[in-house]
């Protein structure tokens, strides 16, 4: 099964928010290629532990990839295997696809010499024994989702002259839509006129995330990502991608700023930079 929250295992497991070891991360991220014929998935994921990964180098722990669809398939992977090709014809990827990679062990194994673990396990590591394919970590899980039309498109503009207001931030079903009134507002033809509409972009997120809060945190003010289902609406899944991507596990009425500063690639820099570059040179 794939573990989409947080699950409560009798010893330390490896997960991106555990407790029980030091400095955790088990992070995966995947891009899809694909022929006539079969789908490519290509893995790039990280591994805190040295512990484990010794452990997955000498074959004592495998790393199994799970890819969950209408069905869910297995595959087990060599210690540097980095892509998992699957037939077309075995999988379809029309609806949401989730996949998660875990750590199973492959023999019987001591927790004794794990030096990972917070101090909290010194009196009785040695005493931590796992038989043969049992748990020892799982990764984020990453999601296709197959019914989005622009899965990298996060914004849409567009011009409306009627506009009662000199610019409107709609949430669409998959985008963040600004409305202008005038087209002199989207600095077309202006060197960096994408950063300039910066500020644009920003209230657009902030308002999408105020929803998310609301949508998902109830009356809480907060939303926990370790704990909450994957979003069906096309927007907040593209959202919680972006979040949970930049290992951010919750986002919350008071944080939304920092939020936006971790996902949005620098939006404030390259505006401050456009800014200054336009004050020197005045072109």
């Amino acid at each position: 099964m794939i573990y989409k929250k947080d699950a409560n295992f009798p010893y330390p497991i490896l997960t991106n928010t555990t407790s029980t070891y030091m400095n955790p991360y088990f992070s995966l991220d995947v891009n899809l290629e694909e022929n006539t014929n079969a789908y490519r998935f290509v893995l790039d994921y990280e591994i805190s532990s040295p512990f484990i990964k010794e452990l997955i180098h000498q074959y004592k722990a495998t790393v199994v990839f799970i890819i969950q669809s209408k069905d869910t398939r297995f595959v087990k992977l060599a210690p540097n295997q980095r892509y998992v090709d699957i037939e077309k014809s075995r999988i379809s990827l029309n609806k949401r696809t989730s996949i998660q990679l875990q750590i199973q062990t492959a023999e019987d194994i001591s927790f004794a010499l794990n030096e990972d673990l917070t101090a909290f396990y010194d009196p009785f590591k040695v005493d931590i024994k796992l038989c043969q394919n049992k748990l020892l970590g799982y990764s984020n899980v990453v999601v296709f989702e197959g019914s989005i039309q622009q899965p990298l498109v996060l914004f849409e503009k567009k011009l409306d002259e009627n506009l009662t207001s000199d610019i409107k931030i709609e949430l669409g079903t998959e985008t963040i839509i600004i409305h202008y009134k005038k087209a002199d507002f989207q600095f077309n033809g202006m060197r960096n006129s994408r950063d300039f509409n910066t500020p644009y972009l920003y209230l657009g997120m902030q308002k999408a995330l105020q929803n998310f809060v609301s949508e998902y945190g109830r009356d809480e003010g907060a939303v926990d990502l370790t704990q909450v289902d994957v979003p069906e609406s096309g927007l907040d899944y593209k959202l919680y991608n972006l979040m949970t991507k930049k290992m951010i596990t919750e986002v919350s009425t008071e944080n939304i700023d920092e939020v936006i500063t971790l996902i949005s690639e620098k939006l404030i820099e390259k505006y401050s930079a456009a800014v200054r570059e336009l004050d020197q040179n005045g072109d």
